[in-house]
């Protein structure tokens, strides 16, 4: 029985190029268009950028502000009209609520939280992000402000 493999070389290349087009390209602040770069440099007003780059999700192209504030990171990803989508920021596991403490760490098992970020969206806190190493594994756990276990992006 021979198999089709032209169909299986064309899904494997489909499923390669789509996975590439979604995945962030590094940029120079020059390359921001004009709302980006106003919304960046308002964003980034007493801080230092570490970098810029662009991804496309859902077709929508979205510029991310990688910042470094009073010495933590703080990620703004905007949209093509200036738009602050989202922002990811450095927060200390100490720091944030017990309720959502006690969820990371517990979500961890085994593993030990090595850093912690909040995520806000439309001006509000919606998820907690923690990366977890277990035996030199690297994960990462999400749970929403509530403490509750989150599947997926938030």
């Amino acid at each position: 029985m021979t198999r089709p493999r032209p169909l299986i070389v064309l899904v494997l290349l489909v499923t390669t190029a789509t996975a590439l087009a979604a995945q962030e390209r590094k940029i120079s602040r020059r390359d921001l268009p004009a709302a980006v770069a106003r919304t960046a440099a308002t964003e980034s007003h007493g801080a230092k950028v570490r970098g810029y780059s662009a991804e496309k999700e859902n077709g929508q192209t979205l510029y991310e502000v990688e910042l470094t504030v009073n010495g933590h990171h703080r990620d703004v990803l905007i949209d093509s009209t200036g738009t602050v989508v989202e922002v990811e920021e450095q927060v200390k596991l100490a720091d944030v609520p017990a309720v959502v403490r006690d969820s990371l760490r517990a979500a961890a098992g085994k593993g030990r939280v090595t850093g912690v970020e909040s995520v806000t969206k439309g001006g509000r806190i919606v998820a907690y992000e923690a990366r977890v190493n277990t035996n030199g594994k690297r994960s990462e756990v999400s749970v929403d402000p509530d403490g509750k276990r989150m599947a997926g992006e938030p």
